[in-house]
């Protein structure tokens, strides 16, 4: 059954290691990546953003990223368009050998010395390791319901994130959507980990951005972010648009602000996620009892 699913993808190219079956299929923009036949992301310029509206929102220029599961490639290859060290953790290895697949330059970007791939647990590498970032890209596996996936937005979590955060240093935390109780619960996690909190929709009108920072996060018009970026990187979040200036599309982003205040009064009385207390997992529960 696996072979015939395989061999009804178009140009699919099927990887297999210890800990998945990884699968990369389709064309042009319409490229899809399966792990154990789990749709992970697509080809969208969302995926830049998330690394693009951190980097620039700063007050300083910034130095280092890190992106927390690899995906496609794309965040952790805007990043690299910042002219800055890119380290991405992944914990599939099959799932980085298909850069290439999903983006030609993949394979000369590696060469790059400011580009790293390290293949582990992102939440295992932090808890292991000394070093500090200016930004820290989070865009855990779909759905936000999924079996362990509370462990990328836990207090606890976050608590070891900021450990690694540069003084001025930017967390991007993505969520794809969801029920409002488990957005609220997200959101309270961040909320009891760092004093500024700040959420923005998506350009293509679905999914969050969370900014959180243990410093004020500036208010910046598209204009002032558009002017702080190098002109790799403008080139980078416009390759596939929707907007034809780097300032228009920030605006997108911008004008979607939302305040975490009101995000959290739809749903008075939920708790901080944490990770005894997964209530994104409980999501049986809720949905047949309303518990």
């Amino acid at each position: 059954m696996a072979a015939d699913f395989e061999e009804s993808l178009p140009n699919a190219v099927v990887r297999r290691d210890s800990t998945a079956t990884v699968i990369a299929w389709g064309e042009g923009m319409d490229k899809h990546l399966l792990v154990n036949g789990i749709g992970m992301t697509s080809l969208t310029p969302i995926t830049k953003m998330m690394a693009h509206l951190p980097l620039a929102i700063r007050r300083t220029p910034p130095s280092s990223a890190l992106t927390i599961c690899f995906g496609m490639g794309t965040t952790f290859r805007s990043a690299l368009s910042w002219g800055i060290r890119s380290r991405a953790v992944e914990l599939v290895p099959s799932v980085p050998l298909l850069f290439g697949y999903f983006h030609p330059d993949g394979p000369d970007l590696l060469k790059s010395p400011r580009a790293q791939i390290v293949i582990d647990d992102g939440r295992r590498y932090l808890e292991r390791s000394g070093e500090a970032y200016d930004v820290v890209i989070i865009d855990p596996p779909p759905p936000p319901e999924a079996a362990g996936s509370s462990l990328l937005y836990s207090r606890e979590f976050y608590k070891t994130v900021k450990r690694h955060l540069r003084p001025g240093g930017v967390v991007q935390q993505w969520v794809p959507g969801g029920e409002l109780r488990v957005l609220v619960a997200f959101a309270q996690a961040l909320r009891a980990s760092f004093p500024y909190v700040r959420v923005f929709g998506s350009m293509e009108g679905w999914g969050l951005h969370f900014l959180a920072s243990m410093d004020p996060i500036p208010s910046a018009s598209g204009s002032e972010l558009a002017r702080r970026m190098p002109p790799a990187a403008v080139h980078d979040l416009l390759e596939w648009g929707p907007s034809s200036t780097a300032e228009e599309q920030f605006n997108l982003v911008l004008a979607r602000e939302i305040p975490v205040t009101d995000l959290i009064a739809g749903a008075p009385g939920t708790p901080a996620l944490e990770d005894d207390r997964p209530i994104n997992e409980y999501f049986f529960l809720r949905r047949t009892f309303g518990r």
